[in-house]
């Protein structure tokens, strides 16, 4: 077999286990999504169960911003806090695989490396280790302009 082959046969390979993995939190979003639909057919119990739905989705309402702020009001110290005042949007946080866990934290700081946010950044991404644990994961912080500030593993 010729190192072309090799290689191309490596590539169709680790593509398709790469895929494999990204699918499996897509697999337990379906079956939870049919859990949910089962248990809404039900007439006997449906009221009590769709009572009780109710403030589950009430919850997620809230932005991942907003829920980031509030973990770090009750739990973080208060430079935490003050820098998370300055949190205008988290992208990623929700859906995490434990393989190749990825979040983004937007602020309205200024200036990118060289301004104010760098010495924040940095207690943002510890604060949102805290706030969310992956065995790979890593999270990014953005000024307003988007560039980046900083970054760190959670």
């Amino acid at each position: 077999m010729g190192i072309k082959t090799k290689i191309a046969l490596g590539t169709v390979v680790g593509v398709v286990v790469i895929g494999g993995l990204a699918s499996l939190g897509d697999d337990q979003a379906a079956d939870t999504a049919k859990g949910g639909d089962t248990s809404n057919s039900a007439p006997a119990s449906g009221g009590d169960k769709a009572d009780k739905a109710e403030p589950a989705e009430e919850k997620p309402k809230a932005s991942q911003a907003e829920q980031f702020k509030a973990f770090v009001e009750e739990n973080g110290t208060p430079k935490e806090k003050e820098a998370a005042s300055h949190v205008t949007k988290v992208q990623g946080a929700e859906k995490q695989n434990n393989v190749l866990d990825t979040a983004d934290i937007y602020t309205d700081y200024t200036g990118g490396v060289m301004g104010e946010g760098l010495g924040p950044a940095k207690l943002l991404t510890s604060a949102f280790a805290d706030w969310k644990q992956s065995k790979n994961g890593l999270v990014t912080v953005y000024d307003a302009d988007g560039e980046l500030l900083g970054n760190g593993e959670f």
